[in-house]
């Protein structure tokens, strides 16, 4: 419940947003507006203050702005009209107006950002030690695309596709610029310098582990589950695993193959607890659903946490906010060119999972998870598909260029076959998601 919670209200601050840019131009452009509304269908709440109802509707998924001369209807552009309220009427603007108006809502998304990211990093955030370290592989994940082609451990990457890397935080830009060719990766070994190709099909979006190949993590355990047998054998954070039934333990990665091993046997867990040597037995066990055996522990992840002075807060808060819509038009420039798959589109399950997520968090998580789905609206509602706020651009924008605006009709036309295009794009996240969930 806290996730779908989380999730319907950071939908419902961005919704908000976006409708707040289109009615305040509105209103200093002296356009009439007629309802602001947050969500769809029937009304939950409802208040009418001087020319404006406003609304909370029950199909949290969206908001509008209704404006006099807007659309079709007993108000819309083709309406009768008395005197006063046309020069109050949308349709009667002028076409720099019109599209300043409908252009504010995305803008609004878009430049919500740079007022929270900045806030963010002075509340301070907590970041994956690793993330600041040099991008060396700690394990490649066995039969990945990484292992064939013929990553090792320990192996350090300084370059991805000609660009140079410093860190594994670099890594993310460099790895979505390179969708939909083979990635070069050029590495310091032990042995001397190689170059190595992976053909990631998706391009490795959603960053090197994707692909196979993991941070250096040490195998201490960070969480227990409850009822499980690591908490009932009496183990405890912050222990470090030596060995597992004899066999030595460097990594967390080895962990698990050293479990299953035993086959479900008691075995003997050697741990170092403040300095000292400790010996538990402990029998593993499948947990519902899963094949594998398990002892219900995680592994401690180390984090560092940064605070930044407002100067520093504001100058890394617009330089986070241009990577992520700089990398947000990258991708969407490689779905269309077919260089990454359609299954990388997520859906309101997937916001509502990722905002549910940074709930459980801390309020700098929720702000740059709220400032990341912000972007991705403000960009979506730009592009110009008939019905988006992008489509109706376009339009305004065939009017000035001809001197005269499309037909009524056509503009119907336009915006039935840019429903159905919405529709079957949401059909495609909402899937995309439900296998996501199945997948999991």
């Amino acid at each position: 419940m806290i996730t779908i919670a989380a999730g319907i209200i950071m939908l419902g601050i961005l919704v908000f947003v976006h409708e707040l840019g289109h009615f305040c131009v509105a209103k200093l452009c002296g356009v009439k507006v007629l309802k602001f509304s947050l969500g769809f269908g029937p009304r939950l709440v409802s208040h009418k203050r001087g020319d404006t109802e406003y609304m909370i509707c029950a199909i949290p998924l969206g908001g509008y702005v209704q404006m006099l001369g807007e659309g079709v209807g007993d108000q819309g552009e083709d309406a009768e009209i008395n005197a006063e309220d046309e020069q109050r009427s949308f349709s009667k603007k002028s076409i720099p107006r019109r599209m300043a108006i409908v252009a504010a809502g995305p803008v609004m998304n878009l430049i919500l950002p740079f007022m929270i990211l900045p806030l963010a990093y002075m509340i301070g955030i907590n970041l994956p030690a690793y993330l600041e370290e040099p991008p060396c592989v700690g394990y490649v994940v066995p039969g990945s695309e990484a292992d064939v082609a013929g990553f090792r451990n320990d192996d350090c990457i300084i370059k991805i596709s000609g660009v140079d890397v410093a860190s594994w935080s670099d890594t993310g830009s460099a790895l979505v610029n390179s969708a939909g060719k083979p990635i070069v990766f050029t590495l310091d070994r032990v042995d001397g310098m190689a170059d190595l190709v992976v053909d990631s099909k998706n391009g490795a979006l959603e960053g090197l582990q994707s692909i196979g190949l993991l941070p250096a993590q040490d195998a201490v355990i960070g969480g227990l589950a409850p009822a499980m047998p690591a908490i009932e054998a009496g183990l405890k954070e912050g222990d470090r695993i030596l060995s597992v039934g004899g066999r030595e333990i460097v990594s967390w990665y080895e962990l698990k193959d050293a479990i299953q091993e035993v086959d479900g046997q008691p075995v003997d867990v050697v741990v170092e607890r403040e300095k000292q040597q400790l010996t538990v037995e402990l029998l593993p066990k499948k947990a519902d659903g899963n094949d594998d055996y398990l002892i219900g522990v995680a592994p401690q992840y180390e984090t560092i946490f940064k605070r930044f002075p407002l100067g520093e807060a504001i100058i890394a808060g617009a330089e986070r906010t241009t990577d992520l819509i700089d990398l947000t038009l990258v991708f969407i420039q490689k779905l269309f060119a077919g260089h990454v798959s359609t299954s990388n589109i997520g859906g309101p399950i997937t916001v509502v999972q990722i905002a549910g997520q940074a709930a459980q968090t801390d309020i700098s998580s929720i702000l740059s998870v709220l400032a990341f789905l912000s972007i991705q609206l403000g960009i979506l509602n730009l592009l110009p598909i008939p019905i988006l706020d992008g489509g109706h651009l376009f339009f305004y924008t065939f009017e000035l260029i001809f001197r005269r605006p499309l037909s009524l009709r056509a503009r119907e036309w336009a915006q039935q076959i840019g429903l159905i295009l919405l529709i079957l794009l949401m059909v495609l996240a909402f899937y995309n998601d439900i296998v996501r969930m199945l997948g999991s």
